[in-house]
């Protein structure tokens, strides 16, 4: 296997770059324009994963199944600290950022376009 990533598809796929780039401090690995100002197709390099973003063209499916989790491990904290900073603008925070009973640091919430988060050390 060459590599393995995580997709999501958003309504807003620019912002929701703009935000997930700010919030893992992402490097940009490409960028494919649609003919509607959104992305077909984009990439990121979100902490050594990558994380794909693209336009929903159809209507959102209610309900979400699916979680990304992000394990930053001992001394991940101002990583998890900076991205729930980010990420909890417009959000719907489900745990709010602290302690738990298996990590010192953790926090799920549901972004802004509808992606459930949990990201810990």
């Amino acid at each position: 296997m060459l590599r393995s990533m995580m997709q999501v598809y958003v309504k807003g796929s620019v912002a929701a770059v703009n935000l997930y780039r700010e919030a893992f401090r992402a490097e940009v690995l490409g960028l494919y324009p649609d003919e509607d100002g959104g992305y077909m197709h984009s990439e990121l390099n979100a902490c050594g994963q990558i994380l794909a973003v693209s336009e929903r063209k159809d209507s959102l499916t209610v309900g979400n199944t699916m979680q990304f989790c992000f394990h930053f491990g001992e001394g991940g904290e101002e990583q998890v600290r900076h991205a729930y900073q980010v990420l909890r603008d417009g959000a719907a925070v489900e745990t709010p950022i602290g302690p738990c009973d298996w990590s010192p640091c953790m926090f799920s919430l549901v972004d802004r376009f509808g992606v459930s988060w949990c990201l810990f050390v």
